[in-house]
């Protein structure tokens, strides 16, 4: 696998200070964690030895603390300049930006080895190891060396990477996603197969849960996670692809994936596209998919 070098994304000074005084208990509320009353603090649920005030946080067992950045490069396993961007992201909406970004994209080095990659992967979330095998062997999925985070590659048509998206791999702290800057949202992570079909999803771990929970004859369809829920990859993918012509729109079961499904569905219906709503009992894909198991 080719190995990319990580790299310095400059920030400037009032990009910097923002990240710095965000409010931690805001972000991490935003991000769906569990936070307790600890006093005057807040103590994240999954670490009782952390608590949280504003931008100030506090390990009392290891004795350190410090900001908001400093907190997201320890407990999300992020360098400087992604944790700079993650916390931005953060601060101006829930989802990712879909603004042009100037960015280079500039993918983290791999690892020698994919062992916490298939094991968070496939022990953890359940997905199938012939599913992400098929996904490393295309050059869309690695794990990275520095954090050991699952990168996502969205590639063009001439295999050039365009788009990565970040999934963190370890159990302990809060978990993760974030595009990484630079990323063209047009070419977020997807499959190409061979027939009409496509089957849209949020998120990547989404896709290949819903792959291993159907996996009859998975290579001849086309997949794509949009990681978030942006227009802009499917409309982009099926101007590339015009031989689709049936759209399986499988977001997240919740209030804004039904949004979501309405407004897309409407877009593609006035250009002539079959459209059809795939829902999942539980929240996502992968919630369905482990409680199979």
């Amino acid at each position: 696998m080719e190995v990319f070098p990580t790299e310095y994304i400059p920030f400037t000074l009032e990009q910097r200070e923002k990240a710095v005084a965000t409010d931690l208990e805001e972000f991490l509320r935003r991000r769906g964690e569990k936070l307790l009353p600890a006093g005057r603090d807040k103590r994240l649920a999954n670490d009782h030895s952390v608590t949280i005030r504003g931008n100030q946080w506090f390990d009392h067992g290891a004795e350190t603390g410090g900001r908001a950045i400093s907190f997201v490069m320890r407990y999300y396993g992020l360098d400087y300049p992604q944790a700079v961007a993650l916390l931005l992201d953060a601060k101006v909406s829930p989802t990712p930006v879909d603004e042009p970004s100037k960015a280079v994209l500039t993918l983290p080095e791999a690892s020698g080895n994919m062992h916490r990659l298939f094991a968070y992967l496939c022990s953890t979330r359940k997905i199938s190891s012939l599913v992400v095998a098929a996904f490393v062997r295309a050059g869309l999925l690695y794990e990275e060396a520095r954090f050991h985070n699952a990168v996502f590659v969205g590639r063009d048509d001439r295999g050039i990477p365009r788009h990565g998206h970040l999934h963190s791999t370890g159990s302990l702290g809060p978990s993760f996603r974030l595009n990484l800057p630079g990323s063209d949202s047009r070419y977020s992570f997807h499959h190409t197969g061979t027939d009409g079909r496509l089957y849209v999803f949020e998120a990547p771990i989404d896709l290949l849960s819903f792959i291993t929970l159907n996996p009859e004859g998975w290579e001849q369809h086309s997949y794509l996670a949009c990681c978030g829920l942006s227009m802009k990859p499917l409309l982009f993918l099926l101007e590339q692809q015009p031989a689709l012509n049936q759209v399986f729109l499988c977001l997240d079961n919740d209030p804004a994936g039904e949004a979501a499904c309405l407004r897309i569905a409407k877009e593609l219906e006035t250009r002539g596209l079959s459209v059809r709503r795939l829902r999942p009992s539980a929240k996502d894909w992968n919630d369905e998919l482990t409680r199979h198991h």
